[in-house]
């Protein structure tokens, strides 16, 4: 089992982003300001994901709680696979649960649209944003203690769409008003 801060990937995170864009920028011989401060919020959307997704809400004695890499005993006891289960089985905390995933991916449906020209239409967005969570949701095998629920992935994916509805209604806005 390997334990890290979340202080250690935010390091490890920006290490990968910095040597990637520098990488591209040689690749391509250009560098354009404007382009790397765009990508920036791509950069915020994965810094405060990877946060609440990978260490979870709760401080613990004040601080944020390590994360646990390894595999646990029992995988199946890691994966809830029926939908809205949280609908039947309610917990402490599942509407800050429900709110928390559709709000932390609004970003991303907001986001990416700019940033990305391929993203041109709402269901190219969306079904990029719902790879994205799945790509979390399945990282999150490997953390011990995070569980991978096909809820987040749909309440992800509903972010998304809400984000890249906004995006897309102030594009019209936009052009509207030349």
């Amino acid at each position: 089992m390997l334990e890290i801060t979340y202080f250690q990937l935010l390091i490890f995170i920006s290490i990968i982003w910095v040597i990637t864009r520098l990488a591209i920028a040689i690749k391509s011989k250009t560098f354009s300001l404007k382009r790397e401060c765009q990508l920036l919020l791509v950069y915020v959307c994965i810094i405060v994901i990877s946060r609440f997704v990978y260490f979870g809400f709760h401080l613990e004695d004040g601080k944020i709680p390590t994360l646990k890499i390894g595999f646990g005993d029992n995988i199946h006891e890691m994966i809830s696979i029926i939908p809205f289960y949280f609908l039947v089985d309610r917990y402490d905390g599942y509407m800050i649960n429900i709110i928390g995933n559709i709000m932390m991916f609004i970003p991303v449906g907001v986001v990416w649209p700019i940033c990305f020209s391929k993203l041109d239409t709402i269901r190219k967005n969306i079904l990029a944003g719902a790879g994205f969570s799945l790509f979390v949701e399945v990282t999150q095998l490997f953390c011990l203690g995070r569980h991978t629920d096909v809820d987040d992935l749909i309440l992800n994916t509903i972010g998304v769409a809400i984000g890249t509805c906004i995006a897309f209604l102030i594009r019209r806005k936009k052009k509207a008003s030349w």
